[in-house]
């Protein structure tokens, strides 16, 4: 069978290097899957009034906000088996989706945008489940979290490549795209079946990552319910963004006086990977998980600093368009690539919890997802007639000052919590 083969062997710092390449390689797959729609603009459709590319990105989000409220459930009782025929049985309704997309007459193709994001929105906490738990997890989950920053501006760029190039239609785009990286998906989720467990030391480091009932769930909420709740909030302002920027970027890009330039996706987000990549895999040598859990607060509170002045900067016509736009993106992702990749692992590990990862990663997602969804309406319900850019830039600047409060919170809370464990024993 295909996903019978043996795991791999070798040095600790081999199999890492393995992991980070595959999960890397398989998530900017399954990427192919999800965003190369919103290359287009769709100029002149509208549905009711409203617009049709914010109706059919509310309708993708609303898909993956319900598979991040489902999926504190199931991923948090994922089991470590069958997971490979998983992935490609979501993968394949999701693509399936796009054809419906381009067969279906508009409106009623909007529906297939969320037969789309339901299934997608699993995804994540399944290529998780395979590195977490490993004194490695912070450079691998780096470089899995990472991926969807370069697969955001590798996939649109191949979108457009479709569009210029072979005159492929904004209907057809997704549906071709997912075409070009389907065979590839096959060959890397059979390489991340290779990866073998969590070994005894990382079990020691790291706690056992076991599936967690109802109960258990509960439990830590309610034992680190401030804390948390201030994390989530920091996680939605960025998920808002984050989704407003890879969602319009073409729309931002347009109002910039940028026409017809797909590479420029992949010139803005591939340096973002490699800065992100460097900085959150460097966390890996800090062994301490307080220290590094302190230290993602260092770097979520920076994300937050370069997002803010930059837009300060482009506002005040200090900064050129091409650079607020990797700059903010990049303070952006600082905020929110640690919450995929690091935060809640070292959360964990800190305070001694068997459990797993993802259930904590969904608990976010989903509140996030209710944020970047309720933006999307406002706008639309309340006709709020400004561009892209400055509702973007603007906001970005109110966001920072209040994420910088909850992380120094957050900061402070979790600190507080570790000394009053240390304490009492």
């Amino acid at each position: 069978m295909l996903f019978k083969s043996s795991k791999i062997n070798g040095t600790r710092f081999q199999i890492n290097i393995y992991a980070a390449i595959t999960v890397f390689l398989a998530y900017t797959m399954i990427f192919g899957f999800r965003k190369s729609f919103t290359v287009a603009t769709f100029d002149g459709i509208t549905v009711a009034g409203y617009s049709y590319k914010t109706l059919l990105v509310i309708s993708q989000v609303l898909g993956y906000m319900l598979a991040k409220f489902y999926g504190v459930k199931y991923i948090a009782e994922l089991k470590r088996t069958g997971r490979g025929p998983v992935i490609l049985l979501l993968t394949g309704i999701a693509w399936l989706s796009w054809l419906g997309f381009a067969l279906v007459p508009v409106p009623y193709n909007i529906l297939f945008l969320f037969i789309n994001g339901f299934p997608l929105g699993m995804l994540w906490g399944v290529v998780f489940s395979y590195i977490e738990g490993r004194r490695g997890t912070d450079f691998i989950g780096a470089t899995l979290a990472v991926s969807f920053i370069f697969a955001s501006g590798f996939v649109r760029s191949a979108g457009g490549w479709l569009m210029l190039q072979f005159g492929v239609t904004e209907f057809w785009v997704p549906f071709f795209t997912g075409l070009l990286f389907a065979v590839p998906l096959l060959l890397f989720v059979y390489l991340m079946e290779k990866i073998p467990p969590p070994d005894a030391g990382d079990i020691t480091d790291r706690m056992e990552r076991t599936p967690m009932s109802k109960a258990q769930r509960k439990a830590f909420v309610l034992k680190f319910l401030p804390g948390l709740a201030a994390c989530i909030l920091i996680y939605t302002f960025a998920t808002i963004f984050r989704d407003i920027r890879d969602n319009f970027g073409a729309e931002m890009w347009k109002e910039m006086g940028f026409f017809n330039q797909p590479a420029i996706f992949s010139k803005t987000e591939t340096p973002i990977t490699l800065v992100i990549l460097v900085l959150i895999g460097s966390m890996v040598m800090i062994r301490n998980s307080y220290q590094a859990l302190m230290t993602a607060h260092v770097f979520i509170g920076i994300g937050f600093l370069l997002a803010g002045l930059s837009a300060i900067a482009f506002i005040n016509q200090s900064l050129a368009p091409l650079w607020w736009m990797m700059i903010v993106g990049l303070g952006l992702y600082m905020v929110y690539i640690p919450f995929n990749a690091v935060f809640f692992e070292r959360l964990i590990a800190t305070f001694r919890y068997a459990g797993n990862v993802g259930f904590l990663i969904y608990l976010a997602d989903s509140f996030g997802y209710v944020g970047s969804v309720g933006v999307l309406f406002s706008k639309e319900i309340f006709k709020v007639q400004v561009n892209w850019v400055t509702f973007f830039s603007n906001s970005v600047i109110a966001l920072s000052a209040i994420g910088l409060v909850l992380t120094l919170f957050s900061a402070i809370y979790f600190a507080r919590k570790y000394k009053a464990m240390h304490s009492s024993q």
